[in-house]
């Protein structure tokens, strides 16, 4: 069955960076979408940025542009959030997500196109 289990979160302070691991099982890395999402308190859960691997492509929330960087290690089977600058609304519980597009090839930030959920790993941005 298909697995995603996510760790390196922890506390930081503004302005430092983290980089959170999803350790991938029963997926292809080399097809489908890999997401990050995160959800804060009292908030919606959100998404955070995607790697498309139909066309090898990213995209991010416009919150996270230019500080976050979704990648991926296909051999160690391994999804990455490369978090930067990172500011108080960052934190929140953060998990990875895979899914498959159905003949669209194509991905997006929204909780529904994604069938597989990790358990999440929280990260804490102190000011």
């Amino acid at each position: 069955q298909v697995q995603l289990v996510e760790s390196g979160g922890g506390s930081v302070q503004a302005g430092g960076s983290l980089r959170l691991s999803c350790a991938v099982s029963g997926f292809s890395l080399r097809r489908g979408c890999l997401a990050w999402f995160r959800q804060a308190p009292g908030k919606e859960r959100e998404g955070v940025g995607y790697r498309n691997n139909y066309h090898s492509s990213a995209d991010y929330a416009a919150s996270v542009k230019d500080r976050f960087t979704v990648s991926q290690d296909i051999d160690l089977r391994t999804l990455y959030l490369q978090m930067n600058s990172l500011k108080p609304e960052d934190s929140g519980m953060y998990y990875c997500a895979a899914g498959l597009s159905y003949g669209s090839s194509r991905c997006y930030l929204a909780e529904a196109w994604y069938d597989h959920w990790g358990q999440g790993t929280q990260v804490t941005v102190s000011s």
